[in-house]
Formats: C-alpha cells, sequence, structure tokens
C-alpha cells in the first residue's frame, strides 16, 4: 500500500512539481521520504541530459603522453605548438589538468547543482569542447588529470573537509602552503565523482587521478588525521579506491591512477596511504612517477640515481611488473610516468630516451611525459 501511494504520489508530483503539493497531499512519515526522491531523480535527469553525447577514443594498446597544464590548453598560441609536435611525433595521447594543485577546475561546468554550489569552476580553458574535438578528430587519446586529495580551493570553501592542525584546530597547510582534503570525507568523494562524470561527458576519454594520497611534506606531525578506530591511512585510501571504481568503472569510464614511484618498490604504505597491491585492482591503468630524480641517494645501488635514468626507471618498474604478475594482475595496465625536466641533473634527449628504452625493455608499452613547464624535448619522441 505504502509502494502504491508513494508511486501514485510520484507521478502527480512530477505535474505539480512543488513541495506544497507533497506536503498537502502525503502523510507526515511519508513527505521527507518521497520529496528527497523526488529531488534526486530531478538531479540525476538533469546531470544526465546537460550534455549531448559525446564519441570516445578508445584506448591505445601503446599510450605515449605528455602533460598539457591547463593554462597551456588555454593558450591557443602555446597549445597549438604543443598539438603540431605531437602531430610530428610518436606521442598519442595528452594529459590535460581538469583540476591541478590549486583545486580549480579548468573549464565551466554546467547544469551540476553540487560543483555549482560550491563555486569551484573556471574559465581557464574557455572552449574546452572545441579543444577536446579538435584532438579527437587528430586522434589524440584525452587523459584528463584530476588532482583528488590535494585541494586548497575547496578546502577555503569547505573547511570541513580539509585536514586539521592538531595545535589549534586550524586547516594544515603543508610547506608550500597548500591544504589536503581528508580521504575520510565523503562529501569530498561525491564532489570528485561528479568532477569525473562531467569531465567524462564532455569528452575526456579518460580519468586520472593524481595527488591520491595522505600529505607527504610539512608538519605531518601536526595533522589530526581523524582515522575511525580500527582503520589506517592504507585501508581508508582502498575504500576511496572501490568507491571510484564502483562508480565509474561500473558507467565504463577508464580511469587511472597516479602514485609515488617509491611505492613500487616499498612493502609498506610510505605514510601517505598508498599500497602498490591495493590501488591497481580498481583502476584500469596505474602509473608510477618513477623519475630518477625524485630517488635520493642508495636507492638501487646508485650514490645519485637521477644520473642513471635508464636503470633507475628498469629496476622500479621492474619491480612494479613483478608485483602485478604476483597478484594475476596484467602488467600491461602499468604506465610509466618519466621526466622530461632537469632537477640536479640536465636532462636532454638522451636521458628521455634512455627512459622510454627502459620501458619497453622490461616489456611495457606505455609512457607519459611530466613537464611543469611543457617544454619538451622534443628531439627524444621522433
Amino acid at each position: 500500500m505504502v509502494i502504491v501511494t508513494l508511486v501514485s504520489l510520484y507521478v502527480f508530483v512530477h505535474a505539480h512539481n512543488t513541495r506544497a503539493f507533497i506536503d498537502e497531499t502525503t502523510e507526515t512519515h511519508l513527505q521527507e521520504q518521497l520529496w528527497n526522491s523526488f529531488q534526486a531523480q530531478q538531479e540525476f535527469k538533469k546531470r544526465a541530459n546537460m550534455t549531448a553525447p559525446v564519441a570516445h577514443i578508445e584506448t591505445p594498446d601503446s599510450v605515449r603522453a605528455i602533460y598539457i597544464s591547463s593554462w597551456v590548453a588555454g593558450t591557443p598560441s602555446l597549445r597549438n605548438k604543443l598539438i603540431s609536435f605531437i602531430d610530428a611525433s610518436a606521442i598519442n595521447a595528452v594529459v590535460i589538468d581538469i583540476k591541478d594543485s590549486t583545486g580549480v577546475i579548468s573549464f565551466p561546468v554546467e547544469g551540476d547543482t553540487l560543483i555549482a554550489s560550491y563555486g569551484t569552476d573556471s574559465d581557464r580553458i574557455k572552449d574546452i569542447t572545441s579543444l577536446l574535438e579538435e584532438l579527437h578528430k587528430k586522434d589524440i587519446y584525452i587523459i584528463g588529470r584530476l588532482t583528488t586529495f590535494q585541494d586548497p580551493l575547496l578546502s577555503k570553501k569547505q573547511p570541513n573537509f580539509a585536514f586539521k592542525r592538531l595545535d589549534n584546530g586550524e586547516v594544515w597547510t603543508d610547506r608550500k602552503g597548500l591544504s589536503f582534503i581528508n580521504p575520510n570525507n565523503k562529501e569530498a568523494w561525491e564532489y570528485l565523482a561528479r568532477v569525473a562524470e562531467y569531465s567524462y561527458r564532455i569528452g575526456f576519454d579518460e580519468i586520472n587521478f593524481d595527488y591520491i594520497r595522505y600529505p607527504s611534506d610539512g608538519n605531518i606531525d601536526n595533522i589530526n588525521y581523524a582515522i575511525p578506530e580500527g582503520e589506517s591511512r592504507a585501508s581508508m585510501m582502498k575504500k576511496f579506491y572501490v568507491f571510484m571504481d564502483n562508480r565509474l568503472r561500473e558507467q565504463k569510464i577508464p580511469i587511472s591512477a597516479d602514485i609515488f614511484g617509491l611505492v613500487t618498490s616499498a612493502e609498506d604504505d610510505i605514510g601517505i596511504g598508498q599500497v602498490f597491491e591495493d590501488i591497481l585492482p580498481h583502476f584500469d591503468y596505474l602509473a608510477p612517477m618513477v623519475y630518477p630524480s625524485h630517488y635520493s641517494s642508495g636507492f638501487f645501488g646508485y650514490s645519485n640515481p637521477n644520473a642513471h635514468p635508464y636503470e633507475v626507471v628498469h629496476a622500479a618498474m621492474k619491480s612494479a611488473i613483478t608485483r602485478a604478475q604476483t597478484m594475476g594482475e596484467d602488467p600491461q595496465k602499468l604506465r610509466t610516468w618519466i621526466q622530461d625536466f632537469s632537477l640536479g641533473v640536465p636532462y636532454g634527449t638522451t636521458e628521455v630516451k634512455e627512459q622510454i628504452q627502459a620501458t619497453y625493455d622490461i616489456g611495457l608499452d606505455s609512457y607519459m611525459v611530466w613537464d611543469p613547464k611543457n617544454k619538451y624535448t622534443q628531439p627524444a619522441y621522433y
């Protein structure tokens, strides 16, 4: 009887579309139930219909991508130079910021009331749909980078989402003054899922989660982690992986995750909640950031690992392959993040090519290239 009543009233609610109608015609104990159901259905329809379906490029067997920041992507004179470079090179994919480490969404978001309520979108890339269409016409696979828990903007808009300091209860910041969302916060999960879904609908072919971790630097001893009893950083992160797996992969949205290079050889979560075996099953692709410049003296037997790009990439990714195989996972889910920037040791064509060759020599087909300035050593990719 209750079900019949709810269904019947639901039809009338659509016709009248008012809360007052519900209150006037429904028993008190059913009012909130019907109203919440109605609102949820309206929101779903709005988000489902707010953009026309777009064509997507299937993930290439071999992904060879360069990173393009939102600022460069939003500046035609700069991005066109990179597109011309891609046309003439072996590169077949791009990684473009959906949301970078400032927390700003790179483009206007239309029709999603939750995202609108936070006011986190922007017009850095004013012509996002035109750009995505242009890249697709050139058969370029588009990966959208979504900086996950490092988010100063959302921390400011929603301080209750952010890590707090133990000493005074204020929002915690790292050594750069950047704040992090606490991975425990389920409302933040919903926000991130909405941003991912919207980005896929407008034409991004894959959603890449970066900063999918707890903070790694600054006064981390002063963080109130607020981890529930019986849980840990690693177990809380695993819950997030499972959530995104169920939410996005169920919709056939390809997803990938970036992890610290150290995770491929570490036996613990290295203090940031990242455990290789916890992450890999829940993403279509996993990209360890095995930048040689980020390994300290003594790693893999080298006093200066940065001076050995081939050997470092080879050793780090070989460990990842072994761990993937032990789990029964396909090693081809792995992509190598390599560096095309200099930090302590000058990097040029030779050093970039050595990292690519190391990737191929251990049997992997895909790599992604990081240069925060987007000034790539172009001869390395021909």
